[in-house]
């Protein structure tokens, strides 16, 4: 039985690994896939596969190519999910924000350096046409840290999955004042090159595996009362995530990858980008 190591944050894009693992599928053809759950998002899978800690990342695709830019030992293997990540622009209920522009000059909360919540941060200020030279941010590493921090006053908004951190909105602790779509398909799935050159057979079959399912998923019974159960929300939430989410079986074109990168080196996060073919596998 070989053992593989991947890691994802504990968000419903993620559903399939955990259904194939569960199902057998995996150890059906011999592989034993452990998942770790990452509620720290990009910033912290992106250090587990420089450290070894995970030999697969789910993971957001403009955090992943920052971190390969910068000599993570890694390689993008394929397309996971396709459609754009819906980044929700949240506050603190009683806070005195109203709408994005309100927004401009104040402290936002990312997971950490690095990560989706820190880079869509930029991406989002220049969308809003702010200097993104001088934007503040807290770091608040997990979604709880989000709520603490911002109901405390010690950062003004966060951004985050939209439906994953509705729960919150509905409970009245969060309230959204706009959205922020990335440009670009939202996971990709990124594996350190030396298990990539090791056990290159073995990384096939797990995708063979992961992407029969993904084809099918939004068909399953009843999957939307499961996705609901699973990660604690409301049916018509996730029926409307269903609608707006597409996965992938495809592997990562030169077009996007350069889109991404190119935006992340106009807006100064890449100092020097990633070669195409090294980066993509």
């Amino acid at each position: 039985m070989k053992k593989i190591k991947i890691a994802g944050v504990p968000e419903h894009f993620n559903l399939p690994w955990h259904l194939c693992i569960e199902n057998g599928d995996f150890k059906a053809q011999g592989i034993d896939l452990a998942w770790t759950d990452v509620p720290e998002g990009t910033g912290k899978l992106c250090q587990m596969l420089r450290d070894g800690e995970t030999d697969i990342a789910v993971i957001l695709i403009e955090g992943i190519i920052k971190d390969i830019a910068a000599g993570n030992d890694s390689k993008i293997v394929q397309v996971y999910v396709s459609s754009p990540l819906i980044w929700g622009i949240h506050v603190a209920a009683g806070s005195p924000y109203k709408n994005i522009a309100d927004l401009k000059d104040t402290k936002v909360a990312i997971s950490r350096y690095g990560s989706g919540s820190h880079l869509m941060a930029i991406v989002n200020a220049k969308m809003q046409g702010w200097p993104t030279d001088n934007l503040q941010f807290e770091v608040i590493n997990t979604l709880d840290g989000a709520v603490e921090a911002l109901t405390a006053g010690q950062a003004d908004y966060f951004m985050w999955e939209r439906f994953m951190t509705k729960p919150i909105v509905d409970k009245g602790i969060f309230r959204r004042v706009g959205d922020c779509p990335t440009p670009w398909p939202c996971f990709v799935l990124a594996v350190r090159n030396e298990v990539f050159s090791a056990d290159t057979a073995v990384i096939g079959t797990v995708l063979d595996i992961i992407n029969a399912c993904t084809a099918s998923f939004k068909s399953r019974p009843a999957i939307t009362n499961l996705l609901a159960k699973r990660y604690k929300q409301k049916e018509e939430d996730i029926a409307e995530w269903l609608q707006l989410t597409e996965w992938s079986q495809d592997k990562l074109d030169r077009q996007t990858f350069d889109k991404v990168q190119n935006e992340l080196s106009a807006l100064g996060v890449i100092e020097v980008k990633a070669d195409f073919e090294q980066a993509t596998g």
